[in-house]
């Protein structure tokens, strides 16, 4: 197997037309909380907002002060990402929800497959990156000479993201990790974690990292393993018991992958 990518550099400084907004939720499996982002370009009197978080009072009084908004922005249904998007609506007297599954929009249409919004100085594009959920899509926005990816879950600032099923699915995941691996030098801006430089180089860390864990897990098939848990054992010895969890759910996609490839002629 060939050495792993090199992980891309963290970022300390956003562009201009980006504000950082951390939710109150850390956790185990939020990090340092839900990333909520402000987009305003230069001179703009709207902005767009992606990710409002949980459902916490402060935290989306403080996003609704840098309104209006032209939408409110979802990269995928879960609810430390989407729980206070119909709240921030409210506040903001019907703001737009766009997202993949409507059953989170508000006022709008589900988002298309690489669907373009323009408009208010930023051009942004969706990205189809299903895997970590059925509904997950990245943003790609420009802003002048700008180019940022907005990957919600699909790819982290730190650490790497659980595909649990039945909602995720591993295949699908790998492929959208192979097409975000397709831009080179252009900021990424995830759910959680750290800004990185380079989405093209964070997506290949990560396929990189999923195929040395599925060659581990293959190996503990061979070797018996047949359950999550009994996968874990073998391939996670020192985790965390506080976040086994997380580790089964991954361990239950990665068998999942492993056999249905296994049955492909």
């Amino acid at each position: 197997m060939r050495g792993a990518a090199p992980e891309s550099a963290e970022v300390d400084r956003l562009p201009g037309w980006v504000t950082l907004l951390r939710a109150p939720n850390p956790g185990p499996m939020t990090l340092d909380g839900t990333n909520t982002w402000i987009l305003r370009a230069p001179g703009a009197d709207v902005a767009a907002v992606v990710d409002p978080g949980p459902l916490d009072e402060e935290h989306l009084r403080r996003i609704a002060e840098f309104g209006p908004f032209q939408f409110i922005l979802i990269t995928h249904g879960h609810h430390d990402h989407v729980e206070g998007a119909d709240r921030l609506s409210e506040l903001l007297g019907g703001t737009a929800v766009l997202a993949a599954d409507p059953a989170h929009c508000r006022n709008a249409e589900p988002l298309d497959p690489f669907e373009s919004l323009g408009g208010n100085g930023l051009e942004i594009r969706v990205v189809d990156t299903p895997g970590h959920t059925s509904d997950s899509v990245s943003f790609l926005v420009e802003c002048g000479d700008d180019r940022a990816m907005f990957t919600g879950d699909t790819i982290l600032g730190r650490g790497t993201t659980v595909v649990a099923q039945p909602d995720g699915d591993l295949g699908a995941y790998l492929d959208s990790l192979e097409l975000l691996s397709a831009y080179p030098e252009v900021l990424m801006l995830p759910g959680h974690g750290p800004a990185r430089a380079d989405t093209a180089e964070r997506a290949r860390f990560y396929l990189d990292h999923r195929r040395e864990r599925l060659a581990q897990v293959a190996a503990a098939m061979a070797a018996g393993a047949e359950t999550p848990a009994a996968v874990v054992d073998l391939v996670y010895p020192d985790i965390d018991p506080g976040v086994r969890f997380a580790a089964e759910w991954s361990a239950a996609a990665q068998l999942d992958y492993l056999r249905r490839k296994r049955m492909t002629p």
